[in-house]
């Protein structure tokens, strides 16, 4: 059985699931929010593709090194993108939080920071994780911005990495939090949830 098992994750704006076949139509509504498939630096599927992504996730689960979730507002109970906890390593208790997208109408709200906020908790508090690490494209500013907005520290530029389906190479910005950081790095999350939002 497999370390870490299917969750639903409660906040006051977010509301993280287990990843289920039946999400593919709200999935679809929501990654045509921005068409987030255009951007050329990310693998985010169209909504042809969404099934076939939904598969790709469930498959990693059953291999035990993935744990997909679908993300819904907690209020109206949208969903708004997807999540995941992935590259699981049991033996030494690391867990890396990626295959993150979010609707376009979800970026820049309270709605990611409480997601991240409910996730390294979980990984630290219940499943005692050691570290916690987040991976993005050195050209996703968007994302690199949002990972040190959570706290994460950057460990290292992986440089030619991987390839992209277009074909260019993809230099990977490493980052992480660690077991010790995360008192302090939860309550920063904590203000950053309490602040009031224009």
């Amino acid at each position: 059985m497999s370390w870490i098992t299917p969750v639903t994750l409660c906040g006051r704006v977010a509301r993280l699931e287990p990843l289920e076949a039946a999400h593919e139509a709200g999935l679809s509504a929501a990654v045509q929010d921005g068409e987030l498939w255009k951007l050329w630096y990310t693998t985010i599927p169209d909504a042809s593709g969404m099934a076939a992504e939904i598969q790709r996730r469930l498959d990693l689960q059953a291999q035990g090194s993935m744990l997909p979730f679908t993300v819904r507002r907690a209020d109206t109970g949208e969903i708004v993108g997807m999540t995941t906890y992935m590259n699981i390593d049991q033996r030494y208790k690391r867990v890396e939080i990626g295959s993150t997208w979010y609707a376009r109408g979800a970026q820049g709200t309270a709605l990611n920071t409480e997601c991240k906020r409910m996730l390294l908790a979980h990984a630290f508090d219940t499943l005692g994780c050691i570290a916690v690490e987040f991976r993005t494209h050195y050209f996703n500013t968007a994302s690199r911005r949002a990972i040190e907005r959570v706290g994460a520290k950057l460990d290292g530029i992986l440089r030619n990495h991987s390839r992209m389906a277009d074909g260019t190479l993809r230099d990977t910005c490493v980052y992480s939090v660690i077991e010790s950081e995360w008192p302090t790095v939860r309550s920063h999350l904590d203000w950053q949830l309490a602040k009031p939002r224009g």
